[in-house]
């Protein structure tokens, strides 16, 4: 790689900052530019420096929390690629932070070797979510009120192909392009789908395919 990513680290406690950032620059292929203890501060460095490529975003933090700074961020900067740090117990804001137009989750307790696959795949443009949450989304989808996978559940040829370009991280117009259709198709297909399964959101949705076994998780 000819250049290295560049990488902002916001989160308010400064150990697990230190130790991620010693990590990272370790990597041949990135490197941190910057650092911030809450959203405020993000906020603030965003818009004096030159932006990083990706800012991997703590979610609870004093003054502003990762989902407020998220959206604001995302506002001022629409191409900024922003990731969550996030723990199992944080999984009522994950919701949110997709909403606010992240790019992935990834868990604070990561392999060094799954980290660095991460950020390459980010930084490619797609989206990255730890598998272990997966695996919790799917879990935790079994105690919730959702219907099970029947064979009054039939899925299209086409749905299943849009399954697993959302999976990809790819956004409603990245796969309309894919497929030569309107962005506005797209949409259609997932709201369907989303009816169809039962489902209220995104992540749901996937967890639900991958749980079921309509799309694989590689």
């Amino acid at each position: 790689m000819d250049e290295q990513i560049k990488i902002m680290i916001v989160d308010d406690h400064e150990i697990f900052r230190s130790g991620l950032k010693m990590v990272i620059n370790k990597l041949k292929f990135a490197k941190v530019v910057s650092e911030a203890s809450n959203g405020k501060e993000c906020l603030s460095i965003l818009s004096e420096n030159n932006l990083p490529d990706i800012v991997l975003m703590d979610i609870q933090m004093p003054e502003m929390n990762g989902i407020e700074a998220t959206r604001a961020a995302l506002e001022m900067y629409p191409n900024l690629k922003i990731v969550a740090l996030t723990m199992f117990n944080e999984d009522e804001y994950v919701e949110s932070m997709i909403d606010a137009g992240v790019k992935g989750f990834i868990l604070k307790n990561i392999t060094k070797e799954i980290f660095e696959k991460a950020l390459l795949a980010i930084n490619k443009g797609n989206n990255y979510y730890s598998e272990e949450l997966w695996s919790f989304f799917t879990k935790r989808l079994t105690h919730e009120d959702k219907p099970s996978l029947g064979e009054d559940l039939k899925l299209t040829r086409r749905e299943v192909e849009i399954l697993n370009l959302l999976l990809e991280g790819l956004s409603n117009k990245e796969i309309a392009d894919r497929l030569f259709v309107s962005e506005r198709t797209i949409i259609g297909h997932k709201s369907n789908l989303l009816s169809k399964t039962g489902c209220k959101s995104t992540v749901h949705l996937l967890a639900y395919a991958i749980k079921n076994k309509l799309i694989e998780v590689n």
